[in-house]
């Protein structure tokens, strides 16, 4: 596969894709990334200019949810992020090479690319007796990951596994398995939790990245802040029925019928953050609680043993209930994320003009977890 060069403004025009179109992506990048509507302009001027970045994806311990999820986006559809947004060199699941010819192409890339492409990992990493537990074309995961992330301009760990292990490691964890940023440990990573990532989310990532040339604002957990950052709870359509004491009961009854809280059916919303209520699924028609299923909190730390059993009810959550108005809580949330990710971009552009007031041409450090 021959590397895909020119400027995305080039790409576009070859594949068709409407002014009108672009400005709508921009749009929608721009609102998931949390950044005032003023930046709409700088979003849409930088990727337009941008070269297209290199992308490697690597599979390694996982049921290849993530790349399941990529390839039913719609908002942007893979084929325009494939063949527009990025030059993607290597990913065994969609990739017309294999065997000889696929590891040449992941090889090259790491040899001639060094320090500029991009590399997501998908899956848990098995640490345990040398990660014989996944290897592909006879080398360990392990290995794998440590060359092609250290060589990484950056790193992004999509899905719960790749950030911290995921369903794999949950006791007992015979192969060792970790996420990324402990298998290799020193390299700088984004993480996307959950089961699976939301393609929206990462597409946004990129386009911070190709815009300012940095990662966006991270929590603690190195999550981005714009996806991470608010209550599930305040931002969920059910939320007035919590406030109100009206709860689901039982599957199937009056309550459920009625959209009533599934607190009482485990929902973990209370205690989970992420952006699945207002950016959802499926083209961004729904989400699991709009569907009628509590939140599991797939994209909190080590989920699948701190959030189950899943149908059990979170003890009493402080702070939340009927003597509780949604925005002592919500707002202040909002407001501080929104704050926080303003002030990491304008930070971007204020350097680039003592620079040479060019955005494209700026060179940053990736953002800190405190940035």
């Amino acid at each position: 596969m021959p590397l895909l060069k020119g400027t995305l403004a080039e790409a576009l025009k070859v594949r068709g894709v409407s002014r009108r179109e672009f400005a709508k992506f921009c749009s929608t990048m721009v609102a998931t990334l949390a950044l005032p509507p003023q930046y709409l302009a700088a979003v849409a001027d930088a990727l337009q200019r941008a070269d297209r970045p290199v992308l490697v994806w690597l599979e390694f311990q996982d049921c290849a949810g993530n790349t399941e999820s990529m390839l039913r986006s719609s908002n942007p559809p893979v084929a325009d992020v494939v063949l527009n947004l990025l030059s993607w060199e290597y990913h065994e699941t969609i990739m017309a090479g294999a065997g000889k010819q696929a590891e040449a192409a992941l090889k090259r890339v790491v040899q001639q690319d060094a320090g500029k492409y991009i590399a997501v990992v998908e899956g848990a990493i098995p640490t345990a007796d040398g990660g014989v537990y996944c290897t592909i074309a006879g080398r360990t995961a392990l290995d794998i990951a440590t060359e092609v992330c250290t060589h990484a301009a950056a790193c992004i760990a999509v899905g719960a596994c790749a950030w911290d292990g995921g369903l794999v490691r949950s006791n007992p964890n015979p192969t060792g398995a970790v996420g990324l940023q402990e298998a290799v440990p020193g390299v700088k990573v984004v993480n996307l939790g959950g089961c699976p990532h939301n393609v929206a989310n990462t597409a946004a990532v990129l386009v911070h990245y190709l815009t300012f040339h940095e990662m966006p604002a991270l929590d603690q957990y190195n999550r981005p802040l714009f996806a991470y950052g608010r209550l599930i709870h305040d931002q969920c359509e059910r939320r007035a029925h919590y406030d109100a004491g009206q709860f689901v009961e039982e599957w199937g009854d009056e309550g459920s019928r009625k959209g009533w809280c599934l607190y009482k059916m485990g929902c973990k919303g209370p205690d989970a953050t992420y952006n699945c209520p207002t950016v959802r699924w499926n083209g961004g028609t729904s989400w699991p609680v709009k569907s009628g299923h509590g939140c599991i909190a797939c994209a909190s730390h080590r989920f699948w043993d701190a959030m189950s059993p899943f149908y059990k009810p979170l003890p009493k959550v402080p702070g939340f209930g009927v003597d509780v108005a949604a925005e002592e809580i919500g707002w202040g949330v909002v407001g501080g994320v929104a704050a926080l990710t303003a002030a990491h971009a304008v930070g971007s552009v204020i350097r680039a003009k003592k620079g040479n007031g060019d955005i494209q041409k700026e060179e940053t450090k990736p953002a800190s977890p405190q940035s």
